[in-house]
């Protein structure tokens, strides 16, 4: 079933859908009518004479520019050529689907006044499977992403280049490949394309999908860590966090007791400590906070997602113009940023766990390193090496962006979100995460194995995800292939799928 156009009702899942899944996307009928009807109401003032920002004005700093008929058309071409000044490597093409969807669906709301056969090319694109060529850097994101929105803009005359089935081509090549006509840009159509914190909403929507599973993996990980290292499970009594509040931290403990259930270490057939260090009774709290962080961070994207994020907003129904700021992507790049540093901080947790693990003076009776022949044999020592380097990297990349304004365009544009700065990073974040996560993963199947007793039904199920792929460590090998199996491992959620098909879905 598509996903249907509105201007509101966008959820990330269904941004996920369209930009990785292929989702087919529709517009409705109320909003292709609020599109014509914004866009006969612009017409009549352009008819009239009426002086309208980045319609029939220049932008920026020559907002007080005013255009004639043949300088209002020509300026859509001329303003597209000057905002497609990005840099750098193309951006991941399911970053780039998506910013095309979030683009349709500001204007589905009838306040951007651009043309119809603007909102359908992009629908129609999002459909064939022709997704723009898009530099990763260059938005300072305020005027919204216009660097590289201004790259799909391109297309719209058939200029730019696209990526389609597998192949990275002219832009005019693929659409007619595609068989979609090239619209031509009119008075107003540029600016209502490119003006908006699209791209960088984009990379935080699909951030937020990956890290709220994420963070179920790194439950498990912490679940089967606390078995490895024989803990106290009091800390994850569900009352006892009740009792405090915090609705994560309630999530997380619920999770990771549902993970051990079973298990022995909660029948009193093992001897536990009277009390644990802070990172293995904090966890809840930790991966709580996080998930609390999170579910503001996915409120505040999905707010943006249906919100009309454009400058100037037309009002057909007041009959009036009304300039702005809509396109300001602080909004959502503080917390994109913040999301970052939440899971850098579990990244944290979970290394304190690892050294735990290999430490001999703190793992509860493993063997140093979790190798049976220390000293000819280093075992999993590097490992915590390649963690710590890619947490020193994720704490480097916490440093928030949203902060960091530069003025630009002679000081018209004073205070920037830098926000692109933001989603770009936390993506980074987030795949190290996979990194760290997946060595915690392999470190506390390999402590199991040294185990006697019973773990958890969540347990045994992940540590046997981890065995499909990497071997118990009997005899030192090189180290570097386990570990970037396991980050993809991690990547693909494929220990949180067979966890979730042996106990049922876990909390969100």
């Amino acid at each position: 079933m598509s996903i249907q156009l509105s201007g509101s009702g966008l959820t990330i899942e269904d941004i996920e859908a369209v930009a990785r899944q292929g989702e087919k996307v529709e517009l409705t009928e109320e909003a292709r009518a609020r599109i014509l009807g914004c866009r006969a109401f612009i017409e009549e003032r352009i008819a009239a004479g009426e002086i309208m920002y980045g319609v029939n004005t220049g932008i920026g700093e020559f907002s007080e520019v005013v255009l004639d008929a043949q300088q209002t058309r020509d300026f859509q071409r001329y303003l597209i050529y000057n905002h497609a000044a990005g840099i750098g490597e193309p951006v991941r093409e399911d970053h780039v689907r998506a910013a095309m969807l979030l683009r349709a669906n500001v204007h589905a709301n009838g306040h951007s006044a651009c043309r119809l056969q603007i909102t359908e090319t992009l629908i129609a694109m999002l459909n064939a499977g022709v997704t723009p060529v898009v530099c990763e850097k260059g938005s300072v994101g305020a005027s919204g992403d216009l660097a590289p929105m201004s790259q799909i803009a391109l297309l719209m005359m058939g200029e730019g280049e696209a990526f389609y089935q597998g192949r990275r081509m002219p832009g005019h090549e693929a659409l007619d490949a595609a068989g979609i006509p090239i619209p031509g840009l009119e008075a107003r159509d540029g600016l209502a394309t490119i003006n908006g914190s699209n791209l960088l909403t984009a990379i935080g929507a699909l951030a937020v999908y990956d890290a709220e599973r994420w963070l179920k993996q790194a439950e498990i990980a912490a679940a089967m860590s606390l078995e490895a290292l024989k803990a106290n499970m009091k800390p994850y009594d569900e009352r006892l966090h009740r009792l405090r509040g915090f609705s994560g931290a309630v999530v997380s403990a619920s999770n990771i007791r549902r993970i051990i259930e079973g298990s022995d270490l909660l029948s009193g057939k093992e001897k536990v400590r009277v009390q644990d260090a802070y990172s293995m009774r904090s966890t809840p709290q930790v991966i709580g906070a996080a998930r609390d962080q999170l579910r503001w961070t996915r409120s505040q994207i999905e707010i943006e997602a249906n919100g009309v994020g454009d400058n100037p907003i037309f009002l057909p129904e007041d009959e009036i113009v009304l300039t702005g700021a809509n396109f300001q992507g602080t909004p959502v790049s503080l917390p994109i940023d913040s999301l970052g540093a939440a899971i850098t901080m579990i990244c944290v947790l979970s290394e304190r766990r690892l050294n735990r693990l290999t430490n001999p003076a703190l793992s509860a009776g493993l063997p140093p390193f979790l190798t049976n022949k220390a000293g000819l044999f280093s075992g999993l020592m590097l490992s915590q090496y390649t963690a710590d380097m890619q947490i020193v990297e994720q704490k480097i990349l916490s440093a928030p962006a949203f902060i960091q304004s530069i003025p630009a365009a002679a000081d018209q544009e004073d205070f920037v979100s830098m926000g692109m700065n933001s989603s770009l990073k936390t993506r980074k974040i987030l795949d190290a995460a996979c990194g760290v996560l997946g060595i915690e993963l392999m470190a506390a199947a390999q402590a199991l194995d040294f185990r006697s007793f019973t773990p958890g039904r969540g347990t045994r199920v992940a540590h046997a995800a981890v065995r499909k792929h990497v071997d118990f460590l009997d005899i030192d090998r090189p180290l570097h292939k386990d570990h970037n199996v396991m980050l993809d491992v991690v990547s693909s959620c494929e220990i949180l799928s067979a966890v979730e098909d042996e106990l049922g879905e876990l909390s969100s």
